[in-house]
């Protein structure tokens, strides 16, 4: 009907993260985007884990933006791992379903 923009709307990304290359210490925000109706959750994973944000631990680096992005207060890179490396999705969900980004890597620059 003409009033089609108030129905519920399945999540679709807008906005994909993409690779960063990142220096260990530096912050950096991988982009997400989704619209959709209800306004969807957005989750992230990390290498196929779900990514914890300060939502779950507020002692976490990692911060949920409002708008769906991933932002890092600092990159953590030590001696036995580098533990904010690897491939990221963005998953947004809401009732009628859910839309999963493109992978993006995320690299930490060398020492």
């Amino acid at each position: 009907g003409s009033y089609s923009q108030l129905e519920d709307t399945a999540p679709r990304i807008v906005e994909h993260p993409t690779d960063l290359l990142v220096s260990k210490g530096e912050p950096a925000t991988l982009t997400c985007k989704a619209e959709g109706r209800p306004a969807p959750a957005v989750e992230w994973y990390k290498d196929g884990e779900r990514v914890e944000t300060d939502r779950e631990d507020p002692r976490s680096h990692r911060t949920l933006l409002p708008g769906g992005s991933l932002f890092f207060l600092r990159i953590l890179h030590g001696r036995r791992g580098k533990p904010d490396e690897g491939v990221y999705v963005c998953v947004a969900r809401n009732y009628l379903g859910e839309a999963t980004s493109r992978n993006a890597s995320l690299e930490v620059a060398g020492e």
